[in-house]
């Protein structure tokens, strides 16, 4: 099942751009705000304002930091984020659409919200 997040928080998400390659998103919510659960594809995240963030999938939640000017890889999951600081969130997402290349060893789950690799 696949929750798009522009579909599931259009206030929050708005689509910047796409094509048969790629999508590109824009997030904005305020302290507070709050997304419903959505599925994000392997995708490339970059953080336009420094904010606080928690992300949970049901079963585990992290709390993260990010400052301007980061970018980070997000590997496809499905989760929760929460603004869990006192600043606005301003990120750019650019979703590959590409189906991720086989691999012959059994894949493991991602981590929870962006990594730098």
């Amino acid at each position: 099942m696949h929750d798009d997040p522009v579909l599931t928080n259009p206030e929050l998400y708005h689509v910047e751009m796409e094509n048969e390659r790629v999508r590109v998103l824009e997030y904005r919510d305020r302290p507070g705000d709050k997304t419903t659960p959505h599925d994000h594809p392997d995708s490339v995240m970059v953080t336009l304002s420094a904010f606080r963030r928690r992300l949970s999938d049901g079963t585990n939640s992290t709390d993260m930091a990010f400052e301007p000017g980061l970018t980070r890889w997000l590997a496809a999951q499905r989760h929760v984020g929460e603004n869990i600081g006192d600043s606005e969130t301003h990120v750019i997402f650019v979703e590959l659409k590409e189906p991720k290349p086989a691999s012959r060893e059994p894949a493991a789950p991602p981590p929870l919200g962006p990594t730098e690799v």
